[in-house]
């Protein structure tokens, strides 16, 4: 038990009680019966409502410009009209962004939400053919993309015959707008600015008049597979909605466990103001940090890139009061050397996800901002964001766990190659037994776009198969032990090495190749290959490195190569045996730098 003043079961009782703000009520979603959170508003556009009453407070800040919520509510609503007008957005139509965190990445977010279209958040670190790939599978009518992306796709243009607008957003905040001249894609795409879509921005400005129901389709994140292409994960708005509450329910869990309130006191209604140190394109930096905000008034402070000192002048700056995205962002900070020279004192938060976390940061954060509450969590794009956090004390207490759930949420530990659809009770359980960790709540996705089969692989009877191997101890906190999926976590960024395997592969010195993941000081993680060549080819690892750079983001490009004359090690099935080739090259080989 921790220093708080309630368990918590506890706290879960008080906050979940009948006709309180987190009581909880069953429904049945697509066959099968889950606890949802019964205040929790219907659509992305209700969410959207709630930022009118957040009036001229600032809202987004990006370098030396301030959106407040009113001049957001009206950009955005104004935008959604011109999407019907220009482009015939109807409901159920996808609308994708394909651009670096911008004010206007916000503003078309919104816009396309209202609008009722489904909003497709494209990597902007993807190549030119992965970024069409994405408009082409996603079926995007209309793309914003800021001047870089929209020059990727322009350049290769594959595929998008569904296309009718590229919307581009100049980085260059000094120009008056992008030099449109010199990109085409196709005679039947619309190639305009953003400011040219928007024109003059109505006062008046309300939402378009789309009914919106909690199961309708609200969002497609793509998330990297372990076969083939990237599969979009279909989020409906109740997804969305969900992890709002959910992410609602964790702060008042700590509050009310700490300090006893009433039950059904909602989230509190002070301005936090933090750092966007992650994509927008992530569904943490979209439903994690984009929609609370959003909901409740607070304040983003928006970066070009990530750079170390550049947040420390931000920090300083605005008076951020939380920061943090993934761990080695975290310890980017921490570890800077001019972290001294700037006022961090009003730094109340330092939470992350997305990739392990070493034990120690809590005890650097805590010495570092002597205020500040560390916290990390556990969440997938299949989630909708979070399902776990563990925060304060009890992160203190436990430092290798990923917390407890949210009551909405059930969680099970299932054997490997388990036969079933759903966990039955003749499944052992307790504090030891380590399987894979399954999911059921109001928060995991529809299917993955198009994909029936790989979603009827991933999801049965409403259970998520996450790919994680995790245990969960005598109070109910989640320990990731181990990840059943061929994944490498890299700064936060999912890398499936299949997908590196196979652009290895196109090249013709390749004979054979294995990716997996070795230890990096910062990024925790970074990709490595052990590469075997056809008998006289001749490479290095530069070449291979930029043949990579030509099919997949760089930051699936391994940073690390080993060259075997000897096949791979391989078990009965074939399968190489990757964390026995990789203790062999980490112990006797130092590897070559790409």
């Amino acid at each position: 038990m921790s220093d708080a003043t309630m368990s918590i079961e506890e706290a879960n009782a008080v906050l979940t009680a009948p006709g309180g703000f987190f009581e909880i009520e069953s429904k049945e979603i697509r066959g099968v019966i889950v606890r949802t959170w019964k205040s929790a508003p219907a659509s992305l556009r209700d969410v959207f409502e709630m930022s009118r009453t957040h009036g001229d407070a600032g809202f987004l800040v990006y370098e030396d410009e301030t959106l407040s919520f009113a001049e957001h509510y009206r950009a955005a609503a104004t935008l959604a009209h011109r999407l019907i007008e220009r482009f015939g957005i109807e409901k159920g139509d996808r609308v994708a962004i394909a651009m670096r965190n911008l004010p206007e990445w916000v503003i078309a977010f919104w816009a396309g939400a209202i609008a009722g279209a489904v909003v497709v958040p494209i990597n902007a670190w993807w190549t030119a053919e992965e970024l069409c790939y994405g408009l082409s599978d996603s079926g995007s009518k209309v793309a914003f993309c800021d001047t870089e992306r929209a020059t990727r796709i322009a350049r290769s243009a594959v595929g998008l015959d569904q296309l009718k607008g590229l919307v581009i957003v100049d980085e260059d905040r000094s120009a008056s707008g992008p030099v449109l001249g010199a990109l085409t894609v196709g005679d039947h795409v619309d190639v305009m600015a953003f400011n040219t879509l928007l024109g003059q921005v109505d006062p008046a400005a309300s939402p378009p008049a789309v009914d919106l129901e909690p199961e309708d389709d609200a969002t497609i994140f793509y998330t990297s597979g372990t076969t083939g292409r990237p599969k979009g994960a279909v989020g409906t708005q109740r997804n969305s909605c969900t992890n709002l509450m959910n992410l609602f329910f964790v702060g008042a869990r700590g509050m009310t466990r700490a300090r006893p309130q009433p039950a059904g006191e909602g989230p509190a209604p002070a301005q936090r103001s933090s750092l966007l140190s992650v994509p927008l394109f992530h569904a943490t930096g979209c439903l994690s940090t984009l929609m609370p905000t959003t909901a409740t008034g607070g304040k983003i402070v928006m970066m070009h890139h990530f750079d170390a000192e550049r947040a420390l002048q931000l920090i300083e700056r605005e008076r951020l009061s939380g920061f943090g995205g993934v761990p080695t962002i975290v310890m980017q900070v921490l570890d800077h050397p001019n972290f001294d020279k700037y006022d961090t004192s009003s730094i109340q938060s330092v939470s992350y996800g997305g990739a392990p976390a070493p034990p120690d940061l809590v005890r650097r954060i805590k010495e570092r901002f002597p205020v500040g509450e560390p916290g990390n969590g556990y969440g997938l794009t299949e989630t909708s964001s979070l399902v776990t956090a563990n925060s304060g004390a009890d992160y203190v207490r436990k430092p290798t766990s990923v917390g407890p759930t949210v009551p909405v949420c059930e969680l099970a530990v299932v054997p490997e190659e388990y036969p079933g659809s759903s966990p039955g009770s003749e499944l052992p359980a307790g504090p030891d037994v380590i399987g894979e960790l399954w999911i059921r709540g109001p928060n995991v996705v529809r299917c993955y776009w198009n994909r029936p089969d790989e979603t009827a692989l991933v999801i049965t009877d409403g259970w998520l198969h996450t790919g994680d191997v995790a245990r969960i101890d005598e109070e109910g906190f989640v320990h990731i032990v181990d990840r059943a999926k061929d994944v490498v976590i890299r700064g936060g960024e999912n890398v499936y090495c299949v997908e590196v395997e196979n652009a290895l592969h196109e090249h013709p010195a390749v004979a054979e190749c294995a990716v997996f993941g070795v230890p990096h000081p910062t990024l925790v993680e970074e990709v490595g290959a052990a590469v075997v060549l056809r008998p006289g080819a001749k490479i290095g690892a530069d070449e291979l490195s930029a043949h990579l750079r030509q099919h997949i983001a760089s930051f699936m490009v391994p940073r690390r190569f080993w060259f075997r004359d000897e096949p791979l090690p391989r078990n009965p099935a074939g399968k190489a045996l990757k964390r026995e080739l990789r203790a062999q090259l980490l112990a006797h080989e130092p590897g070559s730098t790409s």
